[in-house]
């Protein structure tokens, strides 16, 4: 009788455990979620100091939500500071293509090019991940992103070495670890 009891806790367990999972979505691979219930320090931003401009027609047509004079933008101050153009990080029209990357869109589209690869990509990423996170569950969680794409993954040294003793020409590259 006692063995009867214990595997009806058992199951019990078991069902309540799987009650717990999500359905419908893909469980995610990179579960970077904070429990601990404090506000997040990296998600403080804070903004540029206000300048007093030189005349008030300097200033642009507020325009609900754009940017505003005082948003931080990293990327553009980290390519100024390393002697770029920020400005050639502003897109222009919508889809449009940069006078500086014409000629590589060009290039790399000789041979057609599909317009819609990244929204068939990510479907065919979202059925992956769904069929590689059914039987994927742990009662402590972790990290799955390397265990999914593991087949995936390319072995970078094993290739440099396959071209070295095809003959052709390779850059050097940093020890095996």
């Amino acid at each position: 009788m006692r063995l009867a009891h214990l595997a009806i806790i058992v199951m019990t367990g078991a069902l309540a455990l799987s009650a717990c999972s999500r359905s419908g979505e893909p469980k995610p691979l990179h579960d970077l979620r904070s429990n601990s219930g404090e506000p997040e320090e990296f998600a403080i931003v804070p903004n540029k100091p206000l300048t007093m401009p030189q005349t008030f027609a300097e200033l642009p047509q507020p325009t609900p939500g754009s940017a505003n004079r005082t948003d931080q933008t990293p990327k553009a101050d980290a390519v100024a500071a390393l002697g770029g153009n920020p400005a050639a990080l502003q897109p222009g029209a919508a889809g449009s293509i940069g006078a500086g990357d014409a000629a590589l869109v060009q290039q790399a589209s000789r041979y057609g090019r599909d317009s819609t690869i990244r929204q068939t990509l990510a479907a065919e990423d979202q059925q992956y991940r769904k069929n590689k996170g059914r039987f994927s569950w742990s009662i402590v969680p972790r990290d799955d992103y390397e265990r999914a794409y593991r087949g995936q993954k390319l072995d970078s040294y094993s290739w440099l070495r396959r071209y070295r003793q095809a003959g052709a020409r390779t850059p050097s590259a940093p020890p095996a670890p």
